[in-house]
């Protein structure tokens, strides 16, 4: 056919003139025969094209939908797509009703469809797969260093050409403060992320973020690059100052002394990338409290306080270095706390004393309380460094028999009532939810705490008077009671009766 060499040799010139696969020509050909077999037609009829791949040739076919034979009540809903399943079955005898069948159909010259339809159809499908070619090629590279020549600088955004085959975008937020940029520029950034949308992909740049500068690094230090020193962590306060903690894997090399280079020249060109962005080369350290102290530099730390539940530490230090701590504008404490993953509280040395003898008297008192001993003996176990009713109850014996005084009936008994005390709680927190709570005047009853009351009040003694009325042998089998303790409480609930 004299159509089928115009057809193969536009294919073969567009991929090659685009970059794009002969595949996506041939169809978004096939899409602009379609187009224009509808036009022709002048109805709202469903067609597929089917070019043969090695001779060009092609043929047409309309597509319809089977469904049940119409009825007076029930006609054809849409007669241009829609076909009965009578008039089906003598295209095909095995058609079921939801099938498509295919009929072919007069095919529309090449040569002599609509020439703008064809065009614009043809035209949006390179398009399309220049795009995906782009944005292919540019996923690749997310999260690495990539270098553009600045086209356009505005208040919003700056533009940059990607070698002249994309164009990327650095948003105002991801450019350094105080940076000057100028159109002709040439800018290294970092690829954060690869956008699809209509107008084409849009390549995402940042200049402030913590892998910006942790990929400088690897650029400009080659035992970062190889792997021989790791970052274990960075922050930063764009354009201004910045820390990163640094791990050797080869114990012959200095990883902070590797980062700085020769006089300082390694850290100074990352450093001038980064528009004078000072950076602090921190030692990384498997003991949090350690890497705390190594990240707060310059300033001494005098001592540390770790609470790993809350995931934060109180870090005192001396009355003259407090404001080196912090740094400007809090900067130094918040840039440590972003490299740590630890929340810093940063305190006078004079300060942290005061809470410590704070947290002391609390120990103290919940100890005397909730272990019924006397305030001397707390004060021996908190000095010891006991925190918890658990470490009480489940140290080994031994770390208890070591504090002086401590003979083994002491510690035998500290042991069984911490143990009753923390069954009593874990009662409490079983069967206090949705059940019910003691009355006011059994909480007043002295001796009594909180979480017994809870414990009774869920046994069915709920007000003072329910207690009075037991005797001794009724509280025997709650953990945290012995018969004197009992009899006292007894006792206690019984006083209002005799007033």
């Amino acid at each position: 056919m004299s159509k089928e060499i115009p057809l193969k040799l536009i294919v073969s010139t567009v991929s090659h003139e685009k970059g794009v696969a002969e595949e996506v020509i041939i169809k978004a050909i096939e899409a602009a025969l379609v187009s224009a077999t509808k036009k022709k037609v002048g109805a709202e009829i469903e067609v597929r094209v089917d070019i043969d791949r090695k001779t060009g040739s092609y043929e047409t076919f309309r597509l319809w939908t089977t469904v049940p034979d119409p009825t007076e009540t029930e006609p054809l809903e849409f007669p241009d797509t829609q076909m009965p399943l009578r008039e089906a079955k003598t295209h095909r005898t095995d058609v079921k009703v939801g099938d498509v069948i295919e009929i072919p159909m007069e095919s529309v010259e090449f040569g002599r469809i609509g020439a703008q339809t064809a065009k614009q159809v043809i035209l949006k499908k390179v398009r399309e797969a220049e795009h995906e070619n782009v944005a292919e090629e540019f996923r690749k590279k997310i999260g690495n260093l990539v270098i553009g020549v600045v086209k356009k600088s505005s208040r919003e955004a700056v533009i940059l050409d990607l070698n002249g085959t994309a164009e990327a975008v650095l948003r105002k937020e991801d450019i350094l403060p105080r940076e000057n940029i100028r159109p002709g520029d040439r800018l290294r950034c970092y690829l954060q992320d690869v956008i699809i949308e209509a107008r084409g992909p849009q390549l995402i740049l940042s200049r402030t973020c913590n892998e910006m500068l942790i990929e400088l690094f690897k650029l400009e230090v080659p035992e970062v690059g190889e792997g021989i020193i790791e970052i274990k962590s960075a922050a930063r306060d764009p354009g201004v100052r910045a820390k990163i903690a640094v791990k050797t894997n080869d114990g012959r090399i200095d990883p902070v002394g590797a980062c700085v280079g020769m006089r300082g020249a390694r850290v100074q060109a990352v450093s001038n990338e980064l528009c004078g962005e000072r950076v602090d080369i921190i030692l990384w350290d498997d003991n949090p409290a350690q890497f705390v102290m190594n990240a707060m530099a310059p300033a001494e730390i005098v001592s540390i306080v770790v609470d790993e539940d809350a995931l934060s530490m109180d870090v005192a230090v001396s009355e003259e270095h407090l404001s080196q701590a912090i740094g400007r504008n809090g900067q130094n404490v918040r840039l440590a706390s972003q490299l740590t993953g630890w929340e810093l509280n940063v305190i006078t040395d004079s300060e942290a004393k005061e809470k410590t003898e704070q947290e002391q008297v609390r120990l103290i008192r919940e100890f005397t309380e909730s272990l019924h001993i006397e305030e001397d003996v707390a004060g021996v176990l908190v000095e010891e460094g006991f925190t918890t009713l658990e470490e009480v109850a489940y140290v080994p014996i031994q770390e208890l028999l070591e504090i002086e005084g401590f003979d083994e009936e002491i510690v035998n008994e500290l042991r069984t009532r911490a143990k009753n005390v923390l069954l009593t709680q874990a009662l409490v927190s079983e069967e206090k939810l949705g059940e019910k709570a003691p009355a006011e005047d059994l909480l007043q009853v002295e001796g009594m705490n909180k979480q017994l009351a809870f414990v009774l009040a869920n046994r069915g003694i709920i007000t003072r008077d329910d207690l009075a009325e037991l005797a001794v042998d009724d509280l025997t089998d709650v953990p945290e009671l012995t018969e004197s303790k009992a009899a006292e409480l007894i006792m206690a609930a019984r006083a209002h009766w005799f007033v």
